[in-house]
């Protein structure tokens, strides 16, 4: 069982910038691949970004692409997502997934999630 705790999330304007971390428990977590998705009300899950454990290859939603850079620490079990020139459409719960197998952008490819943590970008 991976247990996964996100942090990070706040309010901040429009252009702003804001760094989220996703902890894993003890695991096998440097051979997993982790994903980052996000759900605004009324609105399915959403991927947004991936990254792998073997290569560390990055893989991003389009309307992301170029303002978000995931990446990960091993030595602290921990992936992060920086989201640089926020805009009012990211607001969001943003949640950590550990992949399980199959597609990236696919939700049912992963199998353990976080709690999410809410982020709100004002206009």
């Amino acid at each position: 069982q991976v247990q996964l705790v996100e942090s990070g999330g706040g309010l901040v304007p429009a252009g702003g910038s804001l760094r989220l971390s996703c902890a894993a428990s003890a695991g096998r977590f440097s051979t997993t691949s982790m994903g980052w998705f996000r759900q605004a009300p009324g609105k399915e899950r959403e991927f947004v970004a991936a990254i792998t454990w073997i290569t560390t290859g990055t893989y991003y939603a389009d309307p992301v692409k170029g303002r978000f850079t995931i990446s990960r620490d091993n030595a602290k079990n921990t992936v992060y997502l920086q989201m640089n020139s926020l805009k009012p459409e990211d607001t969001a719960v943003y949640y950590c997934a550990a992949h399980m197998r199959g597609n990236y952008y696919y939700p049912d490819s992963y199998n353990y999630w976080g709690q999410g943590t809410q982020v709100t970008v004002s206009s």
